[in-house]
This record gives structure tokens, sequence and C-alpha cells, in this order.
């Protein structure tokens, strides 16, 4: 077995679809009309793990927009080279809550992205 995918709310598949693909650089994968909804899925580029983006169904799932992690950092973008992509992302506007910082596991910081949600971008110690 393997996770193939998670669901993410977002005010609009295409919001959705302009912040990780036009901003973090994630692929469409997939965007299938479906008649009352569609199948959208953003994957990293390189990664196998997608989003299925989902515009909310009701006011519970709107209120979840942003928050799907309860407020703690919940989702992790690793890279090969963080000086760069970290610099890519600012430059695209995202906002990160701390400068960057070495941990035993590796180089990160926390951001967030457009819709609330808090992730970690990281590269990895090499291993020893």
């Amino acid at each position: 077995m393997r996770l193939s995918a998670l669901t993410l709310i977002v005010p609009s598949y295409d919001e959705g679809i302009a912040f990780y693909c036009g901003v973090l650089g994630f692929e469409l994968t997939q965007d299938e009309d479906q008649g009352h909804k569609r199948w959208v899925r953003v994957t990293p580029a390189g990664g196998d793990t997608g989003f299925i983006l989902a515009e909310p169904g009701d006011a519970a799932q709107r209120a979840a927009i942003g928050n799907q992690g309860g407020g703690r950092v919940w989702l992790f973008l690793e890279t090969d080279d963080f000086a760069g992509d970290h610099a890519r992302l600012l430059a695209a506007g995202v906002t990160f809550e701390e400068a960057p910082r070495h941990e035993p596991y590796g180089t990160v910081a926390v951001f967030r992205d457009r819709f609330g949600n808090r992730w970690d971008l990281i590269e990895p110690c090499a291993a020893t």
C-alpha cells in the first residue's frame, strides 16, 4: 500500500490551481469535469503523492479552509535545494513565519499557503 493523495479544501478549484501550480510549482496532473464537481489533482514536481483539491460543500467545510491541521504544521514539502526554493518562494510572495533554521533532521522553515495552512519547507540532512 502507499498513500496516493490527500484532499485539501480550497475556496475554489481555480484559486487552488493558481497557488499550488503557479506559486509552489506543483504540476496539474488531473482536471476532469464530473458534471457536479471537478476532479482536480496537483502533485509536487517529481513527487508521487498529490492533493485532490475540493471546493467546500457546506459551512463546516468552508470553515476548515486553511485550518485542516488544527493550527499545526501538517504539510511537509521536501526539497534538495532549500536555499534556492526558499528564495524562489519568497520572491513569489509566500509568507514564511520564521527564518530558516538548522535542526538535527535538516534545514527547515515554516510557511503558510495562500489559504492559511501551515507547511514545513525542509531539506533533510544527508544520510550518514
